[in-house]
């Protein structure tokens, strides 16, 4: 069993099983090439409360082969004739508008993240001191990317998209030797997902198969899948927003919107409340109802002193909380009465 790190800090955020869950509001390509739409975007994730919000930096030259197809949701979502290099080539920021990004971020108090899809930006982003890496299932089965991300010693949170456990776990272990501070998240890599495709279970699958903090990717619909991923035990949550779904790129119609953003946060953070801290004692406002509900012994008939307590002769009531619990039951019967006991009256054996 490999042994990742439990508490991961990025920022001002500690990432561990007892901390709220971390929002990743992921922007994405959704500002089309566009800074103001990038800025609003950022003003957008600040204002709904999110931890983080994620852009991606790529050089387009250094990712992919000139004449490659897009990808079968690309061409439902954006010109089909169109190769996947044109479109990305007018999505790809340069490295100055990266650090304006990141500086307006730190502005707003928000965590600036953003996925290197190369190694020329893996550096770009280091040198500009991004907190983490957000590495995209793209690159789950990139061995040499993943070691060149983990030699970089920042926390890494890795989409696990489009592949199978094995070569989750094969993955994992390049990491490993490099570096601890890894968070895994569930994904289902198309855009977007049916509800029967989310797998949020994988979640568990995962936790128990390499002992990892876990998160989810989500590209199902709306809200969506997020909050019951949290419930599963997803500690980082990210997902896709845009500003007008009607906008022309391949991310937008699966994204969500403001409003919705804004509910994600609220739904997730209801779950939080409704999924405590897991320590089981009687909440502040149970206290009084427990002293009034629950039940402690009396005697059930008159008792001599000297006679034996049994099961005919002492019984449970409520009492308003006096005396001795109904779950000492059978640590009263077969002691003898030290006194005479009337009929409701509470018994004491001590």
């Amino acid at each position: 069993m490999l042994g990742f790190c439990k508490n991961i800090q990025i920022g001002r955020r500690e990432i561990s099983e007892k901390e709220k869950t971390f929002i990743i509001a992921e922007a994405g390509v959704n500002h089309n090439g566009d800074m103001n739409i990038a800025k609003k975007m950022i003003d957008v994730a600040a204002d709904a409360g999110v931890d983080a919000v994620k852009f991606q930096t790529f050089k387009t030259d250094q990712l992919i082969l000139k004449n490659i197809e897009k990808a079968p949701y690309q061409k439902l979502t954006t010109n089909s004739s169109e190769s996947q290099y044109k479109m990305l080539k007018r999505l790809e920021m340069t490295r100055e508008q990266t650090a304006e990004l990141l500086d307006y971020c730190n502005k707003k108090k928000i965590i600036f993240l953003s996925t290197p899809f190369e190694k020329v930006s893996l550096d770009e982003l280091d040198e500009l001191g991004v907190w983490a890496f957000k590495i995209a299932a793209t690159d789950l089965t990139n061995i040499q990317f993943l070691r060149q991300t983990a030699k970089k010693g920042k926390p890494i949170i890795l989409s696990a998209g489009m592949c199978y456990l094995e070569e989750v776990r094969r993955a994992l272990e390049a990491i490993y030797p490099i570096n601890k501070d890894l968070i895994l998240l569930q994904c289902t890599a198309n855009y977007p997902i049916l509800n029967e495709e989310a797998n949020i279970g994988v979640i568990r699958t995962f936790k128990k198969s390499f002992d990892i903090l876990v998160g989810y990717s989500d590209h199902s619909q709306g809200v969506g899948a997020s909050p019951y991923a949290v419930a599963a035990g997803a500690k980082v949550i990210e997902k896709h927003f845009t500003l007008d779904k009607n906008m022309e790129g391949p991310d937008h119609k699966a994204s969500v919107t403001p409003k919705e953003l804004r509910q994600l946060v609220s739904d997730i953070r209801r779950v939080e409340d409704y999924l405590g801290d897991g320590i089981k004692i009687p909440s502040c406002s149970e206290q009084m109802t427990r002293k009034s509900l629950q039940k402690c012994l009396v005697a059930n008939k008159d008792i001599k002193q000297g006679e034996i307590f049994t099961e005919e002769n002492i019984v449970a009531k409520r009492t308003n909380g006096e005396g001795i619990s109904a779950l000492y039951f059978d640590d009263v019967i077969g002691k003898k009465a030290l006194h005479a006991f009337k009929m409701n009256e509470l018994i004491d054996y001590k």
